[in-house]
């Protein structure tokens, strides 16, 4: 591995590689010096500010040329100071650009493929293309990291330097794309000046686009087919754009040829659009498109799996009409769920054994045998199967505690601490740098340096990773690190109480149970304050701006603004607060008021059903996975915090309360 330090470059030429490893030597050492695990310790506070100001300048237009000083230049993430000014020279370079090439080879060569090198090797290459400095951009270029742009790029540098054995195979893999790659159009005219983009191929890409559902695209697509070619693929493409007009045509003129990977997709899109609407019309379109049975198992699947979502009774009816060997995992998932919903328990222990066994000996499934065969009175073999799940420690193991009447208690499994390991883990050049870049706020840098630190250490000492990002109080890392080495169970590693402070005060004020607020944190943000998700969400408890700010409102506290989520005290408080205003308008019910919190309460009230159900089968058809899988983990992560709390077992028969409309009190639990 390559030393993490190297000495500073002036404004106009960076050091040789040979100074750069006299360099190193030194370094290497003060390594051996610094960074004990202990967090308190910081040796390297003074230069890490000095880096911060500087890294900030770095990528500042016109941003003077600076002098380092000597605690700089010796600093680990110096390497990443040079990286960021010569990608800033490399947008404002004028005539001294050939110097700046120079030291951007120079500064590659020596680091390779180290985390420090990726960002800039793909901005000088950028550089490189709009210069038409191909030679140098083939020598510099590494396929296995590029993005499709740059691929494109290095087809044009391989066409323009005549570097062409192998490029037809190669432009014509990237041909086969469902969505547009403007960068590639020169090579791909070039395939065709080669004769070498046939219809095949074309069909092919249309194919993809079709079955992605990009329809405009598919059309652009298949324009550039031979005239016999075409009606087909745009017969497909009329099918995805007005799906009821499309099938009812087909209905209609029994006689019209039609590709049947475009007939299922276009009946796929009607069920999506209209499930009514798919419903009316599949016995004539069966019947007018003379499916037999084994023809029409498809269409049946299709629409079932999503009445099975809209808990729809008809849903079993569409399943029955599916043939075995049609089920895939979903089909078989919702056909469970679709008997759970209707209580018809010899239909879901049979929906259960239909399944392959890898499917059905995962937990859930495990867990819901047992519910059928206690449903069916054969409590022996119920008892069986719930002890089996007991062990599993997940929401599954939980509910089968409360129908064995046991209380619900982890079983942990420690990762022993290793200090004298871990200590030397934490002096590799690597995390040194991993840290330090956490520290300074680059978090993505942070996790590319730590993933090329796990990638290079023996398998055996991995496990350690778990402690050292634990210790550094980068909890998002030691568990996403243990998720990777499939370590869930060392309870009190993996579930910190980080902000107790906090999160005590915001029960106190709300009434909200402080575990319930930890297991929501756990899984929003895994502890991360500076957390921002896609969808815009903020903080600890991942709060949309518009939801935090009548959050506040209501309990009259001040509007926050975005980066107030981002204090942990706002975040918790608003979190804390939206918990018990969905707690108290869905009449307690924890499950429903999660799901809310998940999905939107809108969403959470729209699958309350009409008549009280059992909690497992409400929670086992949210239409959302991502929802149903949330509102499971944090009931589960609630029971871990309270064991870690109190070192005792859980009861969990407020569990197996019913589930209700909150508009009827007589249905309402308090799951």
């Amino acid at each position: 591995m390559a030393s993490s330090v190297t000495c500073r470059y002036s404004p106009r030429m960076l050091p040789d590689v040979s100074f750069l490893r006299r360099a190193a030597v030194a370094v290497l050492a003060l390594f051996s010096l610094t960074l004990p695990v202990v967090a308190s310790e910081d040796p390297f506070r003074d230069s890490r500010s000095e880096f911060m100001l500087s890294y900030a300048r770095a990528s500042q237009p016109g941003a003077a040329a600076a002098t380092d000083s000597e605690d700089l230049r010796t600093y680990p993430l110096y390497p990443y100071l040079q990286a960021a000014r010569l990608r800033q020279a490399l947008k404002v370079s004028g005539s001294s650009i050939d110097s700046i090439d120079e030291r951007a080879a120079t500064f590659l060569a020596y680091y390779a493929d180290e985390p420090v090198a990726r960002s800039l090797r793909r901005a000088w290459l950028e550089s490189l293309a709009e210069r038409s400095r191909w030679d140098l951009f083939l020598e510099h270029y590494r396929d296995a990291s590029a993005g499709d742009a740059l691929r494109c790029q290095s087809f044009e540098a391989r066409i323009a330097t005549g570097r062409t054995e192998g490029l037809i195979a190669d432009v014509a893999a990237q041909w086969l794309t469902p969505q547009s790659l403007p960068e590639c159009e020169r090579a791909f005219d070039w395939l065709r000046a080669q004769n070498a983009l046939t219809p095949a191929l074309i069909e092919q890409r249309a194919r993809l686009a079709l079955n992605k559902g990009t329809t405009a695209f598919a059309r652009q697509i298949i324009a550039q087919l031979p005239a016999g070619k075409v009606a087909p693929l745009q017969q497909w493409a009329g099918l995805l754009d007005n799906p009821q007009r499309g099938i009812d045509a087909l209905i209609a003129s029994p006689q019209t040829p039609v590709d049947p990977d475009a007939l299922l997709a276009g009946w796929t899109q009607l069920v999506r659009k209209d499930r009514v609407g798919a419903m009316s019309r599949f016995d004539t379109f069966v019947k007018a498109r003379k499916l037999d049975d084994a023809a029409a198992s498809p269409y049946a699947l299709a629409l079932a799996v999503p009445l099975a979502r809209d808990r729809d009774a008809a849903a079993l009816d569409y399943f029955d009409k599916v043939r075995a060997e049609d089920f895939d995992e979903t089909g078989h998932e919702w056909r469970a769920r679709a008997a759970l919903w209707a209580e018809d328990w010899p239909q879901v222990a049979d929906a259960i054994a239909a399944m392959p066994a890898e499917q059905r000996q995962v937990a859930r499934w495990r867990y819901w045998a047992a519910r059928a065969a206690e449903a069916q009175h054969d409590r022996a073999l119920a008892e069986q199967l719930y002890d089996s799940v007991i062990t599993d420690d997940n929401y599954y193991s939980a509910m089968a505690s409360a129908r064995l009447d046991r209380p619900a208690k982890p079983h942990p499994e420690r990762i022993v601490e290793d200090k004298t390991l871990l200590r030397q883990i934490g002096q590799l050049p690597s995390f040194v740098r991993a840290r330090e870049l956490l520290r300074a706020n680059l978090r993505r840098e942070a996790f590319a340096e730590w993933q090329y630190g796990f990638d290079s250490l023996d398998a055996s000492k991995r496990p350690q990773m778990i402690h050292l990002a634990a210790s550094w109080g980068w909890y998002d890392q030691a568990v996403a690190t243990a998720t990777q080495l499939r370590v869930f169970n060392d309870y009190a590693l993996l579930y910190p109480q980080p902000y107790d402070k906090e999160v005590r005060s915001a029960a106190r004020l709300t009434d909200v149970d402080p575990d319930l607020i930890y297991g929501v944190m756990r899984q929003e943000s895994l502890y991360r304050s500076d957390a921002v998700s896609s969808a815009g969400a903020y903080g600890l408890l991942q709060l949309i701006p518009s939801t935090a700010r009548s959050t506040a409102q209501r309990w009259k506290r001040p509007r926050p603004s975005t980066s107030d989520l981002l204090v942990p005290s706002t975040s918790v408080t608003l979190g804390a607060g939206q918990l018990r205003m969905l707690l108290d308008r869905f009449g307690g019910q924890t499950a429903v008021a999660l799901a809310g919190y998940n999905a939107g309460p809108n969403a959470a009230r729209r699958w309350l059903p009409q008549e009280a159900i059992d909690p497992d089968i409400w929670i086992e058809n949210i239409p959302y996975n991502e929802t149903r899988a949330y509102v499971q983990r944090v009931l589960w992560h609630t029971i871990v915090f309270a064991w870690l709390r109190s070192g005792d077992g859980q009861r969990t028969e407020g569990w197996l309360a019913r589930i209700g409309s909150p508009d009827d009190p007589t249905q309402v639990g308090t799951l």
